[in-house]
């Protein structure tokens, strides 16, 4: 399937699938926990970005493309700032990232953490690549630092997520706002 089949597919689709290498891949759907996740960042994003004069948030509903690998994802939350190109006209493709966020899930977190992490971080305008645990109230975040990619993390409700490359503060207790943490819970195979 070429990427213009794709497009004009998921532009009519009732379901999100990724594209890459002429294939297609259904996404599953989440949690409560999961949705409710990214709602908090959305939010919490979105009212601080505003207060600073900065940025603009989108839900899971905008698509990014990895110009340098052709892969067509739905990230969780994207944060762009500055220029916006988009893929063409429809302007539902977002070409340049500047945050990314995935909330882990059971299902996806091995692909997130590897794979799609191979794709996002070759898009040249992202800086930091947002792992959000869905069990537990932690943060990992790989940032691109002086051509290299280091990992720092954020644990704990107590605790905040810098963003030094949009200078952008959020803490852990908001994005865990209304979510049911439960830490013990045992992980799938692989994940």
């Amino acid at each position: 399937m070429t990427p213009e089949e794709y497009l004009a597919r998921q532009r009519v689709a009732e379901s999100r699938s990724e594209h890459f290498a002429g294939e297609m891949f259904a996404m599953s759907g989440g949690s409560r926990a999961h949705y409710t996740s990214c709602v908090n960042l959305i939010r919490e994003a979105s009212s601080r970005l505003e207060a600073e004069g900065g940025g603009e948030v989108h839900t899971a509903d905008v698509r990014v493309k990895s110009a340098a690998t052709g892969l067509y994802t739905y990230p969780n939350v994207t944060i762009v700032c500055g220029d916006m190109p988009f893929g063409d006209t429809q302007q539902d493709t977002l070409l340049n990232t500047t945050v990314l966020f995935e909330v882990l899930s059971p299902t996806s977190e091995a692909y997130d953490r590897s794979r799609k992490f191979e794709h996002y971080a070759r898009i040249q305008s992202l800086r930091p690549y947002v792992h959000v645990d869905r069990f537990r109230a932690h943060v990992d975040l790989p940032s691109l630092e002086d051509g290299k990619w280091t990992i720092s993390a954020a644990d704990g409700l107590d605790a905040s997520l810098r963003l030094a490359a949009i200078d952008l503060e959020l803490l852990l207790r908001e994005i865990y706002r209304q979510v049911e943490l439960t830490e013990g819970e045992p992980r799938r195979s692989g994940s």
